[in-house]
């Protein structure tokens, strides 16, 4: 993909994973706070989070430098899933650890682009 703004920073994360517990409401919330505070981004709107019947649980959370998406399933399996897109840099390693540590994960997997 041709890169058609240079000179304007844009990092991209996707986290998927595998949680101990299912991931709830409040989960999604508490987690997209502490993303915020890990990453050190400033929040125009806290996380916000919406239930389907049919696809389960996702959240939202409005940074100055952009935001960051997140899903969670029960069905077929517990699973969750994050987008993060900023136009500031900020720390994989950091991103990475505090999800692990916040959900307690048996897998964890991510590409940056």
């Amino acid at each position: 993909m041709r890169d058609l703004a240079p000179e304007i920073h844009r990092q991209r994360l996707v986290i998927e994973g595998v949680p101990r517990t299912a991931i709830d409401d409040s989960g999604i919330r508490d987690y997209l706070a502490k993303m915020s505070e890990t990453l050190q981004m400033s929040v125009l709107q806290d996380p916000v989070t919406n239930l389907s019947s049919q696809y389960g649980w996702a959240g939202w959370v409005h940074w100055e430098n952009s935001g960051a998406h997140f899903y969670a399933w029960e069905r077929p399996r517990l699973f969750f899933s994050v987008d993060i897109y900023t136009c500031k840099h900020f720390s994989v390693a950091d991103a990475l650890a505090m999800t692990a540590d916040f959900f307690g994960v048996s897998e964890l997997e991510h590409k940056e682009f």
